[in-house]
């Protein structure tokens, strides 16, 4: 399999944030521990493909899918995901190619084939469960946050993840674009006291609001995360480790913006 599945600044990010490893044991060390870099293409190529853990092949990606697994268990406890994120932001922002001026935020909801933490009757289908990926963009379409939820919760009742956004010189969106799931006072009250100016389509009133011609980055940013087909069908019984693919999944699309940018 070819190495542009990670490529080498995706490793290089990634590498200073893993957890240490344990030593090795003086008597009886045992086998060699797979390579990190390994693990994190076949990490990478079941978020890409969507296969089995067990179908991973070991002569692909060079470690079995099961190593795979442990090792996104382990690195995902220990909080790597989302402080690669973080990483990736406070770069694009370090760049100025994070445009805080506008943010739109949305919701979409998978189908769950597992019950598990954050799972909930479908909104379609109530025999079925399902959850939510909540996100947060900027005017590019840039993740900036990323949450789970289960299928059966609102959008509004998500609390509107704009903390831990990281740098200089804007650390809050001065507008923020949102549908008609989000058109509550309450929270329009606490975007404004926020210093957030809501742009939020009111229910009950014809469309061609104009809103569309900002929000619709949201929804171009669902479909980039959704190319990464272990998202499309939520597998994982573990929340923590579906939403660790998902925040992968953005870091992966912050990195081409970075890189794109040189």
């Amino acid at each position: 399999m070819s190495d542009d599945l990670v490529p080498d600044d995706l490793r290089e990010w990634v590498a200073p944030l893993l957890p240490p490893r344990p030593p090795p044991r003086h008597r009886y060390p045992g086998r060699l521990p797979a390579d990190d870099r390994a693990v994190l293409r076949g990490i990478v190529y079941v978020l890409c493909k969507s296969v089995s853990w067990r179908d991973v092949s070991a002569e692909r990606t060079g470690c079995s899918g099961i190593t795979a697994w442990r090792r996104l268990r382990d690195w995902t406890e220990a909080g790597v995901w989302p402080r690669l994120h973080e990483v990736l932001l406070a770069e694009l922002r370090a760049a100025g190619l994070l445009e805080m001026d506008d943010a739109a935020i949305d919701g979409s909801h998978i189908r769950a084939l597992k019950r598990g933490a954050h799972t909930g009757p479908s909104p379609v289908d109530r025999a079925r469960p399902g959850s939510k990926h909540h996100l947060i963009v900027d005017r590019h379409g840039t993740p900036l946050a990323v949450t789970l939820t289960g299928g059966n919760r609102h959008d509004v009742t998500q609390p509107l993840p704009l903390r831990g956004l990281r740098g200089r010189p804007r650390r809050r969106p001065r507008r923020l674009f949102a549908d008609r799931g989000y058109d509550y006072d309450k929270y329009r009250r606490i975007l404004r006291r926020r210093g957030i100016t809501p742009r939020i389509a009111r229910r009950g009133v014809a469309h061609g609001s104009g809103l569309g011609k900002t929000r619709w980055v949201v929804e171009r940013t669902f479909a980039w995360l959704h190319q990464s087909k272990r998202l499309r069908i939520r597998y994982e019984i573990r929340a923590d480790l579906h939403l660790g693919l998902l925040q992968l999944a953005c870091s992966i699309i912050c990195l081409r913006k970075l890189r794109t940018s040189f």
